[in-house]
Parts: C-alpha cells; structure tokens; sequence
C-alpha cells in the first residue's frame, strides 16, 4: 500500500511538471520577435510579447502565441516552432462547416440601426463609416444614389460609426448627431449623412473646433424640425454628446479588423476603401446569387 502511495505521489509530480508550460529562452525569443518584426513591418513602438509554449497537433512542433501591443490596442497571433527552434511558421486553419461569411456578420451590431432598403432583404451591406472621411464620400455616393437605385429592394444598406477621430475632429461629433436623429427617423439619419457626405466643405474646419461642431449641431436640428421630430429629446441628445454607441462601433470595427475607411461588408465579405463601383457590383451580385436571388440586369 505504501509502495503504491508513493508511485501515486510521484505520478501526480510528473503530471504537475508536464502541465506546465516551459517559455522560450531568451535567444530564442529575441530571434522570433526580430523574425516577426521584419516580416510585419512593424514600427519600434509596437511591443512584441513571445508566449509559452504548448503542445501542437503537429508533429516536432510546438505552438505559441505572439501578441503585438500598440498604444492603444492588442493583437494575437498563432505560430507553430519547431522543437528544434530552427523554424517559425505562421499557419491558418479553416473549419469548412462554417460559413466565414456568416460568421463576419453574426459579429456585426445592427439592431437599431438606421437602414435603407428593403428590411426584410436577404443581402445587407454595412458600411463603417466616418462623416469627415473624404474617401467615405466617395464611397457614399458610389452607394447612393447610384447602386441603391439598381438594386432596389434586392438589398439592405446600414452604415456603422468608426470615425477617425486622430485625423479627422469633428467626425465623432457627427456621428453622435447623426444616431440622436437616427434613433427617432431614419430619413432623418440618412438625409444628414448625404448632406455631410455630399457637401464637407459646409463644416468650417478652418473657423476652429466649436464652428464646426456649431453647424454640425445646426443641421442636425433643422432636419429635426424637417421631420417633424421630438425637438426637445433631440436637443437634448446633441447637448449630451454621448458617445457610448459610437465608441461601441468602433471597438465592433476593430475586432473585425477595420484600420480605415471605408470597411464595406457584404454578406460579410469586405471591400477595404473607396473601391470602383464595378467591384462592389460584383459582390452584391454574387452575394445574390448565393441568397438565391436574382441580380438586376446592369447596362453594358
């Protein structure tokens, strides 16, 4: 008894050794953050942090996660190094019972959104936007008019908030007076976002901060008034400034990868910037096709 005490004692050490985690040595870690740093381009205020190592279902190889932290934000990434430490490899795995597509969208936020389009369409395309953005104006009248026209009620157009606010001052601003009109009329939402996007040079960038946050303000109540709308539960909205809903899209769009914009999904497939209206029309239609509708006959 005592016999298989003991063995039972020292099987449970060998256990504890074995479940623990052993890091790289130093000089390996110093060859994989040089590795990775040349190979991402990475700028020398971006901290690369080497993890442990773990077991892998490859075999010679151990896995590790590399985590690239900025000012303001951190990545993972999954690497595969080989017992012998001679090799690094970076390696995508793919579940094909998932559809990527779907999974993208199920991670996007669109309740309360305001939208255009048919509501109940079986292709939806989400645009990350900002207000001050001169390539999202682009974008949006690639958009609108032009495409909303020929696809009709084939598809559904919803636009989140990701405004760069390093670059651009006041389109925060904007995008908490678009949600206040937004979260009582939708034409009212959409009207101020094609009035911005068609005109920018109405905010007087120039003047200072609080002109353009003014005027942002001054159109925001007239389309309020326009619509008939709860003047004093706008008022009130824009005097608050909150900016919870903006901040909570921004953190949606960087968790989906989104650096600038435009970010268009469609169905979840993304069309990173101001792309032609051609490549957009390509992923609608073939967003259609694979919903089973049928796309409209465009002119040669």
């Amino acid at each position: 008894m005592m016999v298989r005490r003991a063995f039972a004692v020292l099987l449970l050490i060998c256990l504890g050794c074995s479940a623990q985690s052993p890091s790289p040595s130093s000089d390996v870690a110093r060859a994989i953050e040089r590795q990775v740093r040349a190979q991402y381009s990475l700028p020398p205020d971006v901290k690369v942090l080497v993890g442990t190592l773990r077991p892998s279902e490859f075999a010679d190889y151990d896995a590790l996660t590399v985590t690239l932290a900025g000012s303001d934000r951190k990545r993972d990434f999954d690497f595969l190094l080989s017992r012998d430490h001679k090799t690094l490899l970076r390696m995508s795995k793919f579940d094909l019972t998932i559809d990527p597509y779907a999974a993208i969208m199920k991670k996007i936020d669109v309740s309360g959104r305001p939208a255009r389009g048919n509501k109940d369409a079986k292709v939806t395309v989400v645009n990350y936007d900002d207000f001050e953005c001169p390539f999202c104006s682009r974008m949006h009248a690639t958009l609108f008019p032009l495409l909303f026209k020929e696809y009709g009620d084939r598809v559904r157009f919803i636009y989140k908030d990701f405004p760069l606010e390093e670059m651009h001052p006041w389109a925060v601003h904007a995008a908490v007076d678009a949600n206040c009109l937004g979260a009582q009329n939708s034409d009212a939402y959409w009207e101020y976002a094609d009035y911005l996007h068609g005109n920018p040079q109405a905010i007087a960038r120039d003047k200072g901060p609080e002109a353009s946050t003014a005027e942002l303000d001054r159109l925001a109540t007239a389309q309020g008034q326009k619509h008939n709308l709860d003047m004093a539960k706008l008022q009130a909205c824009v005097k608050a400034q909150d900016e919870t809903a903006v901040r909570a899209s921004m953190r949606e769009g960087d968790n989906l990868g989104v650096e600038s914009t435009p970010v268009v999904f469609v169905n979840g497939q993304k069309l990173d910037g101001a792309v032609p209206a051609d490549e957009v029309r390509a992923a609608l239609d073939q967003a259609l096709k694979d919903a089973g509708v049928a796309p409209p006959a465009h002119k040669q």
